[in-house]
Parts: C-alpha cells; structure tokens; sequence
C-alpha cells in the first residue's frame, strides 16, 4: 500500500462535473500523432482490437486505494502500433472537457489500457464507461473516465487538475498529490 493511503472496498466515484451519457454508438475516440495525423476508432473497431485483462490496485489522489481490481480492455500501444511520430508526451481528452497529461513511457509496454469493463460488466458511466483511461501506477486521476481521444506531441501541457496545482506526475508511491510534493 502506497503511504498515507487506506485499503477501501468500496468504489468511490469523484468526478469534476456532470457525468457523460455516451452511448457506444456515439463513442469515438481519436488520436492525433505529434505530426498532426489522425486515427479514429469507433466502438466496433475498439472490440475488434486485442482485449487484455489484468488486474491491479487503484489509489486514488484522495487517499483511498482498492486492491485486486479487475479490469478489460485495450492496451495502449495498440492503439500506437502504427504511430510513427508518437511525440514524448500525451494529453488525454474526455468526453466532457476533462483532459490529463501523461509522459509516453508511462502509457506504454502494458502500463495504461483503455477499459470498458470492470469485474467482468460493461463499464458503468459512474466510473467512465462506455471507456476509460486506466493507468494504476498513478493516482487514479491520471486514469481519465470518459475518454475520447489523445493528443502526442513534444511537449508536455498540464492537464485539469494539473491547472489546479494537483502534482504534474502523481506518484502514489511517493505520494506527488499537489505541485511541489
């Protein structure tokens, strides 16, 4: 267990605004390479790609962890399979407006997946469903619910709660909750 955090069996659900309702006939998601070239994915061509099941902890920025979680969907570098100019960094987006920032070593070789299920149901919206980031090495708000598309580039842009004065990494482990931890 990281420090300063507690086990719960609970699910808290924290979100920054009203939760989207997208159905997986509306989900998109997109990715821009650092070039500018765009890769799109609707729902069906998501399910056609290689699904991964793992199981990991979750800590949340606001103390709790929940332990032996599992969950399925895509990893990542599937999705950057093809990419050629992937960039250093990552900028998520959500549907929603909700955006979070992420090195690219850190959403790659089985780091970060998109989800869409959690124990074996389809993602509930509570938790970002229809899709959601999921990155467990990190507080949990690096694992943006909702999530529409990514950006690669050269440059790292603060996310949400970046902008906010939340730590620009967010190691659990040495607990980097605000800026300057």
């Amino acid at each position: 267990m990281p420090p300063g955090q507690y086990a719960t069996r609970d699910f808290p659900v924290l979100s920054a605004g009203p939760t989207p309702r997208i159905t997986r006939d509306e989900w998109l998601f997109t990715l821009v390479d650092a070039e500018g070239v765009e890769r799109l994915w609707d729902w069906s061509d998501l399910m056609a790609l290689p699904a991964e099941t793992v199981t990991v902890d979750i800590h949340c920025v606001t103390k709790w962890s929940k332990l032996d979680t599992t969950w399925t969907g895509v990893a990542v570098e599937t999705l950057l399979a093809n990419v050629t100019s992937r960039g250093t960094h990552a900028l998520f987006r959500s549907y929603g407006g909700y955006t979070t920032n992420l090195p690219l070593a850190d959403i790659t070789s089985g780091k970060a997946w998109i989800v869409y299920e959690y124990e074996g149901e389809p993602l509930e919206p509570a938790h970002g469903g229809p899709a959601r980031l999921l990155v467990p090495h990190l507080y949990f708000w690096k694992s943006a619910k909702w999530v529409d598309g990514v950006g690669l580039s050269d440059v790292d842009r603060p996310g949400f709660w970046e902008s906010y004065g939340y730590h620009n990494y967010g190691d659990p482990w040495r607990e980097q909750r605000y800026a300057g931890d």
